[in-house]
């Protein structure tokens, strides 16, 4: 939607350094977003779509007359439709007391109608069929409602007249009669501006023709895709139209600008960084959404963007809201968010979009970038990405929350999964058949997740979606012995309605010529974990490169005796229907007891049972634990060791597999690099797209040279393992 200059600033702060911005002046560009919207919801346009759900849209046909030199329009109207359910009316939306409608015809025979609360209520005789398709062509005229930046803008540029239209989230019903609500997309539109022929007309498209007839052309614009109402638009004024060209794959995209003639120089000299852009998002989102017509720029006087269907409405050429804007051709235009409650699924995804392009552009200013996004995130403890009113415009189109905060839940998606299989899982939900083209919720987006992943997304949309704030985490650490290094993670939570955030984080160790990260899974208050290490560390940082959402992290070296120094080394096999359990410890301080768990997916594990611990123990020790009756399948398994003092630690974790058929395992499926595979037979490693990687051996392989990404194991004969490498 429309991105405010203020919002890049702190999407992208590094951009004032590769680029200067035109619009330095607009800092109070957000309140002016909000105050424009405010009008538009004050006048009883939020929610307020009044149209029928007794019919399904296939087909609008826009016919306009404007000037831009004088606040009307003159209009016809035709929309093909399907009929759901048998009935005599249909109900369209369009604002009174400012467009009057002339007569409705059916088949070029007039229809009675009624419009009155800006709903237009249209009768049929004989009566409508639930399967068939109709039309309905109406003819109107008026001076449509100014809403300051609202929907229907007469204004001037350098002294000539400009008109544009621009309509989210509820303004396409000022200025013509549609079903203007989330949830029901034309399957295509043709539009014709009739307008002085002074003038150049742009809209969503491909143009198809600018007819000359005396001192008026008809500009005839044609769109074969999906459209959301709130996505068809149009601007006239003395455009000056140049064209560019980028290689997406096989296909020349054509890249076409119309802009104000003073402001040539600036888009001629910017837009290639736009097709840059287009590129990285080609490959990484997938094709772009309308590669059989075209992309566009349409320069207007609003400041900021607004993602019109393949014609981007923008103020100027500014690197990070090109981008964003762009953005939105996948999130918001090809799929876009079934409500406003999800607003996020286009704004925050947009605002993620902007920063992958600048951070592959301009790395060294990837860590400053998501500094200040993660500084204004936190500003203030409350907040859900969640819109909870959708009758608060600056809820809705909250900077913070909307924008910052979707766009890092983007973010941890990509952490979560590594970049591989976080963007083939983004393009499988770009094309999901059930949002692409479409619209979608959030629910959509976490089934695709948990579908392609195998990774139960619930308590990260519960804690980073629904619920409010943010973690402050506190680690402390101790190297031990030269060859391992342990560490207790500590959390508190600025929202009580998180009471704690369950995540993988990553925690580095360094000294002045070595270091290593060790990404662990953090699902307790003071957690504590070991790793064997090759070198001595004399510092630790917490998230050093800035994934998660935090702020106030504290990293504090203790001395070895604070921390309960002890290890736990699991094993186990299967007899018939029951695992057997082994574990052993090299000593114990004030330990309470062991808790044996057990999980499907290696990420939600739950208690079979307990054991008491020894408290104090120098010496080794032993235990055992049979888990029974267990059904046929693969589970993983670990101990879990609580203290006196309220801190765990967590042993090693297997996978047991409980079936008649022998079969391949593998463990950890989520891992940094270290493996251990176990197979009667000769082991494969593939990518994700089926080539052959390696051979692995029987017990521990370590695959940490392979960028991060999806995996799968296959061994003759056996079913396939699929693992995530971080």
């Amino acid at each position: 939607m429309r991105l405010l200059i203020a919002i890049i600033l702190l999407v992208a702060p590094f951009y004032l350094k590769a680029q200067q911005l035109e619009c330095k002046a607009n800092l109070s560009i957000p309140e002016m977003e909000r105050n424009a919207h405010a009008k538009m919801f004050a006048n009883g346009f939020i929610n307020r779509s009044l149209a029928s759900n007794n019919f399904d849209v296939k087909y609008y046909r826009g016919e306009w007359q404007v000037d831009p030199a004088v606040r009307y329009i003159k209009g016809k109207l035709t929309m093909y439709f399907t009929v759901l359910s048998n009935g005599n009316a249909i109900t369209l939306d369009l604002v009174t007391g400012f467009l009057t409608v002339d007569s409705v015809k059916r088949n070029n025979q007039l229809l009675t109608f009624t419009h009155i609360d800006s709903a237009l209520n249209i009768n049929f005789s004989p009566s409508l069929t639930v399967g068939t398709l109709d039309s309905v062509s109406v003819y109107y005229q008026g001076s449509p409602s100014s809403t300051g930046f609202g929907s229907f803008i007469d204004d001037t540029h350098a002294g000539t007249p400009v008109i544009w239209t621009l309509s989210e989230p509820y303004g396409s019903a000022d200025w013509w009669p549609c079903k203007s609500q989330l949830g029901d997309k034309a399957d295509s539109i043709d539009i014709y501006i009739i307008h002085p022929s002074a003038y150049k007309a742009a809209s969503n498209g491909i143009l198809q023709s600018e007819i000359v007839n005396g001192s008026q052309t008809t500009t005839h614009w044609k769109h074969r895709y999906p459209i959301a109402s709130y996505l068809v638009a149009f601007a006239v004024t003395n455009y000056v139209v140049f064209n560019n060209s980028v290689m997406l794959g096989s296909v020349y995209l054509p890249m076409q600008t119309y802009c104000y003639p003073e402001s040539l120089s600036s888009f001629q000299t910017n837009t290639f960084k736009v097709l840059e852009a287009m590129v990285l998002f080609h490959d990484k989102f997938g094709e772009y959404p309308f590669i059989q017509e075209k992309y566009g720029h349409v320069q207007f006087g609003w400041g900021g963007g607004m993602e019109h269907q393949t014609a981007t409405f923008l103020i100027s050429p500014g690197e990070s809201l090109m981008a964003h804007e762009l953005g939105h051709q996948w999130f918001g235009d090809k799929v876009t968010t079934g409500s406003w409650e999800d607003i996020w699924l286009n704004e925050g995804f947009a605002t993620y979009a902007a920063q992958l392009h600048m951070e592959t552009k301009y790395p060294a200013t990837a860590i400053s970038n998501r500094q200040s996004v993660l500084n204004n995130i936190t500003s203030l403890p409350n907040g859900s990405v969640k819109v909870n009113d959708t009758n608060n415009v600056n809820r809705i189109f909250s900077s913070r929350l909307s924008y910052n905060k979707g766009s890092y839940l983007v973010n941890m998606i990509q952490f979560i999964l590594g970049d591989n299989l976080f963007f083939q899982t983004i393009q499988t939900y770009l094309n999901d058949p059930a949002v692409k083209y479409g619209f979608a919720r959030t629910s959509d987006l976490k089934r695709v997740l948990e579908t392609e992943t195998s990774i139960n997304f619930t308590d990260f949309f519960n804690q980073w979606y629904t619920g409010e704030g943010y973690p402050s985490y506190h680690v402390e650490w101790a190297p031990v012995g030269g060859t391992h290094v342990y560490f207790k993670i500590s959390q508190t939570t600025s929202h009580s309605s998180v009471p704690f955030f369950k995540m993988p984080v990553p925690v580095r160790f360094n000294n002045s010529t070595q270091d290593t990260t060790y990404i662990v899974y953090n699902d307790s208050n003071n957690q504590l974990f070991s790793f064997p290490i090759n070198f001595n560390p004399t510092a630790a940082q917490f998230d050093p490169t800035l994934r998660i959402i935090s702020r106030n992290n504290t990293v504090v070296q203790v001395d070895p005796s604070t921390l309960p120094i002890s290890q736990i080394n699991l094993t186990g096999n299967v007899q018939n229907e029951t695992a057997l359990l082994q574990w052993n410890t090299n000593a114990e301080f004030n330990s309470q007891e062991f808790i044996i768990e057990r999980s499907a997916d290696g990420i939600n594990f739950s208690s079979k049972g307990t054991m008491p611990a020894a408290g104090n123990s120098t010496a080794p020790r032993q235990y055992n634990f049979n888990d029974s009756n267990v059904p046929a399948g693969d589970y993983y398994y670990r101990i879990k060791q609580t203290h006196t003092n309220g801190s765990v630690l967590y042993s090693n974790v297997i996978v047991l597999t409980i079936e008649a058929s022998k079969t391949l395992k593998a463990y950890p499926t989520l891992t940094t690099g270290e493996l251990f595979v176990f197979a009667p037979g000769k082991i494969f490693l593939y990518n994700a797209v089926g080539q052959l990687i390696s051979t692995l051996i029987n017990g521990r392989n370590d695959i940490g040279y392979l960028p991060s990404g999806r995996y799968i194991i296959k061994s003759p004969g056996l079913k396939p393992v699929s693992i995530i490498k971080h």
